[in-house]
């Protein structure tokens, strides 16, 4: 009887809520429409008792459907899977995320992980300088931007639009070796940051410009399909958003929620983002083919909260510097 009861209550142990857990899963997310399918799809392969609705849309996008959601008392998704830290600072400082203790993030840099749990970065998609193989100048820092090689030339998206360009601007004007003044510089040599990364890709791969900031995967996966670009880790670091994912303090099924959360941290999660194409946040997942390896790649240094704080400061010196 004594060896029974042991091994029932070592059979209750292991049947943790992650491993329990069923129903249905909500899911806003700012994923590309096939990555959302690829990572739902992963997740309800190894559980499949959970049923996951979702919704994509960018985040800035998916942030106001949810605002009105709270405003009517009645948020719908358990879990978020959205671009970047600034946000989720902001949600945790309203109180509406549910801290995941037991999600084990021993592997990861502290540095991009919530020290209270209630958020988790997934991945690390970073900004940098991407040129045109045509350009007679090869960027290796920041500060060659501010060449004469590069006036006129240059392509940038604006952080009015896009999210990772606002931690782009956050990052690089906190550090103290390039600071406003660098985005002064920028606006000095005819820079008109504008749109998304999209656009500025497209207008460097065109040849339109020659040089400009964007978003890793854009050029690394187009060059190899021939486009004539080029990525540049900067030797200063790159910024980076994360793709953090988090659970609402109001989540309708917190054991489902978790289970996602861990999956996304797992091993398995985290090569599905290499195999999407990213860089993993989990430091011994290999990069993806055209990235550098991992101890080649320098983040950095990043504040959420004062990015936060200071959000609203940074983007009117923004638009004084460059106009709206």
């Amino acid at each position: 009887m004594r060896t029974l009861l042991s091994a029932l209550a070592l059979t209750t142990l292991l049947v943790t809520p992650a491993l329990a857990a069923s129903g249905k899963l909500v899911l806003y997310t700012s994923q590309p429409n096939e990555d959302a399918q690829q990572t739902v799809d992963a997740f309800t392969a190894k559980y499949p008792e959970v049923e996951v609705e979702w919704i994509r849309d960018g985040t800035t996008k998916v942030m106001a459907k949810l605002a009105a959601e709270f405003e009517a008392g009645a948020p719908q998704p358990d879990v978020l899977l959205i671009a970047d830290m600034v946000t989720m600072e902001g949600l945790k400082a309203e109180g509406r995320l549910m801290a995941h203790e037991d999600a084990d993030v021993s592997a990861y840099d502290p540095a991009i992980m919530d020290e209270d749990k209630t958020y988790f970065s997934t991945k690390l998609i970073t900004t940098g300088i991407v040129y045109n193989t045509n350009a007679e100048m090869v960027p290796t820092s920041y500060q060659d931007l501010l060449k004469d090689e590069a006036a006129g030339k240059i392509a940038m998206p604006s952080p009015l639009t896009s999210g990772a360009a606002t931690i782009h601007m956050a990052t690089l004007t906190s550090n103290p070796d390039l600071g406003w003044a660098y985005y002064e510089g920028l606006a000095d040599q005819g820079a008109n940051p504008q749109g998304g990364n999209g656009g500025t890709y497209r207008a460097i791969a065109g040849g339109e410009k020659l040089y400009g900031f964007v978003v890793d995967f854009l050029p690394i996966r187009e060059k190899a399909n021939g486009a004539p670009v080029e990525f540049v880790f900067p030797e200063e670091g790159v910024s980076a958003v994360t793709e953090p994912v988090a659970i609402l303090s109001t989540a309708q099924n917190p054991d489902a929620a978790k289970a996602f959360v861990d999956f996304l941290l797992s091993p398995e999660g985290q090569q599905l983002a290499a195999d999407q194409g990213y860089l993993a946040a989990h430091p011994d997942i290999a990069p993806p083919e055209g990235f550098p390896a991992r101890d080649e790649i320098k983040l950095m240094e990043f504040d959420p909260a004062a990015a936060l704080e200071n959000d609203a400061a940074n983007k009117e010196q923004f638009i004084d510097i460059f106009g709206g």
